[in-house]
């Protein structure tokens, strides 16, 4: 199977958001009463960009940046979620095989294995993955975007586009094979740069070969950083050592330590028993 990729053309965005909608409604995301993300009040705060930022409930957001030269003035519109890396440090670094590359090139997810560590969420460099922490037992599970590929709401293996592209009134956000897409998008920087009525000289596709190449692919009609995007992102060091070193330590120490619970767990029981049986 070839790799997918989306082609987000920040040209066409009209930050209508319904690709947030969507995102939310077939992945079953919403809260029961809205109140806060992150600990932030939804409410007006003074930007029709909401909610405030990314969180375990909210996979997808449409970033907006102001751009003002001289006289000129225009809103930007980005889209903020999982970019799906071919290097993923958050694969890279995940002691428990929750996070994965599934068939379509996506970094899948299994929320059943995730252990609550928190480490993809530290090394991403784009800052994507949420911990959301349980306040009772302190045990926190991981959620971001998989492309709907997760198997209970698998849209691509029913033969559907994903949620976001499917809900896109002005083809803003288009899904299909990654080697493809990189030609369509390169296609349209071009025209971009050239212009008809304006000209974009510093126009740009985004996630070809950033972090391996992203399944995530932008065109931009300006620099990277205008729209938030690091320029240059990297593979952090600090994940290289956990992949190369911490990590098979802990694929080691992990069964080691979850053994000796349940030994204790067995003692403590038969301590128990003892206990009642002698009195």
């Amino acid at each position: 199977m070839s790799d997918k990729a989306i082609l987000f053309n920040s040209a066409r965005c009209i930050a209508c958001r319904g690709c947030q909608v969507s995102c939310k409604q077939w992945n079953e995301t919403d809260e029961v009463i809205p109140v806060t993300q992150n600990g932030v009040q939804a409410v007006n705060r003074g930007t029709y960009e909401n909610p405030p930022d990314l969180s375990p409930t909210t996979w997808l957001k449409i970033q907006f940046f102001e751009k003002s030269e001289g006289d000129s003035f225009e809103w930007l519109f980005s889209r903020r979620s999982c970019m799906h890396c071919t290097d993923a440090a958050c694969v890279a670094v995940c002691p428990s095989g929750a996070l994965f590359h599934n068939d379509y090139g996506f970094v899948g997810y299994d929320k059943d294995k995730c252990i609550g560590c928190g480490y993809c969420s530290q090394h991403c460099p784009f800052d994507v993955p949420r911990l959301d922490t349980n306040v009772i037992t302190g045990v926190g599970k991981m959620d971001k975007c998989t492309l709907c590929t997760t198997p209970s709401l698998d849209r691509l293996s029913a033969g559907e586009l994903p949620a976001c592209v499917k809900t896109c009134p002005t083809d803003a956000l288009v899904f299909g094979d990654r080697e493809e897409l990189l030609s369509r998008g390169q296609g349209l920087v071009d025209d971009l740069r050239v212009g008809h009525s304006k000209a974009y000289p510093n126009a740009t596709l985004y996630g070809e070969n950033e972090l391996g190449g992203l399944h995530v692919l932008y065109v931009l009609q300006h620099s990277p950083e205008a729209y938030g995007l690091p320029k240059d992102p990297q593979f952090p060091i600090a994940a290289t050592i956990n992949k190369d070193i911490l990590g098979p330590i802990a694929r080691i120490v992990w069964p080691v330590v979850a053994a000796g619970l349940a030994l204790n767990v067995a003692v403590a029981w038969f301590r128990q028993r003892r206990h009642e049986e002698v009195h």
